[in-house]
């Protein structure tokens, strides 16, 4: 019963689309946050201090 009021009625259709949507924004989220991080670890590094090694 709930399975079909989900994929059969409006609102059911409407929480699935959301469902959906937070899912790939997460996962698009997790990505960029990657690799500004990445990013920002590799400007890190090769502007290291004179004499820090």
């Amino acid at each position: 019963m709930a399975w079909n009021l989900l994929f059969t009625s409006d609102i059911g259709l409407l929480s699935l689309f959301t469902i959906a949507f937070i899912l790939v924004m997460a996962v698009y989220i997790g990505y960029y946050a990657v690799k500004q991080i990445n990013k920002e670890g590799g400007a890190s590094r090769t502007q290291s201090h004179p004499g820090a090694h």
